[in-house]
């Protein structure tokens, strides 16, 4: 993960690090065919005890929904935005990512990279430092929680529930576990 993030530092945000930076943190874990590639198959998040969590987007749809994301995260990082709008939007893509769901594995960590990149990106190096990951890892249960307020079917979700979720990075700033 160390070199990812490395990797992420000295590399603009584009869709294609993106995918080489997810390639990367699924080296040990995904076949070398799978890494940076987008799912072909049907994803479901499943709990401890075997119950489906969560119904991905179909892969019909992964492609033309990561076109989308792609498309808003290249817009965002073109424009400018207020200190606020930035965590905002940095969060937005986090939770947009990981309700896609578009790789056999390693969607989280991509996710919270894409969320730290963009800050980075857009605010400086110093965004590095920003202890959002500790913060996510140390409140899992709540961070889990507010991902599944949105809905347990892609399709259906309802980022009207998104709040929670958004507000969390800025709480991350403040973060002193």
């Amino acid at each position: 993960m160390y070199d990812t993030y490395l990797f992420a530092q000295h590399n603009k945000l584009t869709p294609k690090t993106l995918e080489q930076a997810q390639a990367q943190l699924t080296k040990h874990i995904l076949q070398k065919p799978q890494q940076g590639k987008f799912r072909t198959g049907d994803m479901f998040v499943v709990t401890k005890n075997g119950k489906i969590e969560y119904v991905a987007a179909v892969p019909d749809k992964v492609k033309t929904e990561m076109k989308k994301l792609y498309a808003d995260m290249e817009t965002l990082l073109a424009t400018d935005l207020s200190f606020e709008e930035i965590f905002f939007f940095a969060s937005l893509l986090h939770l947009v990512f990981v309700k896609i769901h578009p790789f056999e594995d390693g969607n989280g960590r991509t996710s919270r990279l894409l969320e730290k990149w963009f800050l980075a990106q857009k605010l400086g190096n110093n965004a590095w430092f920003v202890q959002s990951e500790r913060n996510y890892y140390n409140q899992h249960q709540t961070y889990y929680g507010n991902i599944r307020r949105l809905g347990p079917e892609y399709d259906e979700l309802k980022y009207s529930e998104a709040l929670l979720f958004l507000q969390m990075l800025p709480n991350a700033i403040n973060y002193k576990g």
